[in-house]
């Protein structure tokens, strides 16, 4: 079905591209770097997303919600399997992110039942963070789940 290294887009990431100019040095940092990295590296993936990524971006303000809706059309979206609720609950119960955050352990589920080989986000606090991804490849190898390797934009302009 897929062709090139798959991607899966969390939710920062249109959020962070689509956004008006930020008066945060950051968010502007970010916005600057997610926009570099899109520009040139787009295509180099096939990227997907899921139900969870499109009700977070529904979010908030309906003008930037729809834009970001629209610009999500564009991507395949990822079957949510009955594995999906199941892995989730296993992950906020393993501590992988906190147990509040049930959407950020349903991007890993996602990403990891569909064996996509990149999250990329800009959650520090959950998802790019090496003690949550630590546990995670933990409870994936435990479980013979695939673990797919999770970064930012900017780790992505490397290559």
């Amino acid at each position: 079905m897929f062709s090139k290294p798959t991607l899966y887009l969390e939710t920062t990431i249109p959020s962070y591209l689509l956004a008006d100019a930020s008066r945060d040095i950051v968010a502007v940092a970010r916005q600057d770097i997610t926009r570099r990295w899109w520009h040139r590296d787009k295509n180099r993936f096939d990227m997907v997303v899921s139900e969870v990524v499109l009700k977070e971006a529904a979010k908030g303000d309906q003008g930037a919600a729809q834009k970001r809706l629209a610009f999500l059309e564009q991507f395949h979206i990822l079957e949510a399997t009955s594995d999906i609720p199941k892995i989730t609950g296993l992950y906020l119960k393993g501590n992988i992110v906190p147990f509040g955050s049930v959407e950020d352990a349903a991007h890993l589920a996602f990403a990891s039942i569909h064996e996509i080989a990149f999250v990329c986000t800009w959650n520090f606090k959950h998802l790019a963070n090496a003690f949550a991804l630590k546990r995670l490849r933990t409870l994936n190898e435990q479980l013979g789940l695939y673990t797919p390797s999770v970064c930012t934009p900017e780790e992505l302009l490397g290559e």
